[in-house]
């Protein structure tokens, strides 16, 4: 699927519950096709971090660039070019698969590739050139992901050991980075295209857990931030 809006919620787990909360939903999950992977993404932004900056803003509408792969992949082999954007709660997203050889000469020349020329990755490439942006961090994650059993348009995934580097950022090299915590937590989104199921709320009200606000790339950024202001 090239383009696709859904409803996303975040949670952030401890250890303790996380397992709490698996052992009372376990049953009503499958695993996903991708159920256990590293994902891996090259994040874009400008010169001065602007779209970073503007999204921990919290602004009406955000967007980010991203190219994601799933596990560490081959140059020769086909990763994601990702246009996302966010409005009220509703996340919208542009997605265009491209061999990684091809991003980098793309990246490197400007030129989409002709296998690529489409509408999806002119509306890509425009958003680049306009603020003219370029990888800035890579960041990967190891994730868990299940689904429905009663209703295929609703996910959850799990993603832990969040990590990133700011260097050797090409997808190929590996997915080692500095660890954003050495405390043990879960990321927990909840994707659906309409509704999160009135059994997943009620567990959720029964433990006490409540959905807020978290970025991977906004929390690393800040982090990496405010220690460059204390060196």
């Amino acid at each position: 699927m090239n383009f696709f809006q859904r409803i996303e919620q975040k949670y952030i787990l401890t250890e303790e519950e996380y397992k709490l909360l698996f052992e009372k939903i376990n049953s009503h999950l499958e695993k996903d096709y991708y159920y256990k992977s590293t994902i891996c993404n090259l994040y874009f932004d400008t010169d001065y971090n602007d779209l970073i900056v503007n999204s921990l803003e919290k602004p009406p509408y955000k967007q980010k660039v991203r190219v994601r792969s799933y596990n560490v992949p081959n140059v020769d082999d086909n990763v994601f070019l990702e246009l996302k954007g966010k409005h009220k709660g509703i996340v919208f997203k542009r997605r265009e698969k491209i061999r990684l050889d091809e991003l980098y000469k793309y990246l490197e020349s400007g030129t989409i590739p002709k296998n690529n020329n489409n509408q999806m990755m002119k509306e890509i490439d425009y958003i680049i050139k306009k603020y003219n942006l370029k990888p800035k961090i890579f960041l990967a994650y190891d994730r868990l992901s299940y689904y429905d059993k009663d209703n295929v348009n609703f996910r959850v995934t799990f993603d832990m050991n969040l990590r990133s580097r700011n260097e050797d950022l090409n997808l190929e090299l590996g997915d080692t980075g500095k660890l954003f915590s050495k405390e043990k937590f879960y990321i927990m989104e909840l994707k659906s295209l309409t509704s999160i199921p009135l059994w997943f709320i009620k567990v959720l009200s029964e433990l006490k857990i409540y959905s807020r606000s978290f970025s991977k790339y906004g929390s690393i950024y800040s982090k990496q931030k405010e220690e460059y202001l204390n060196v």
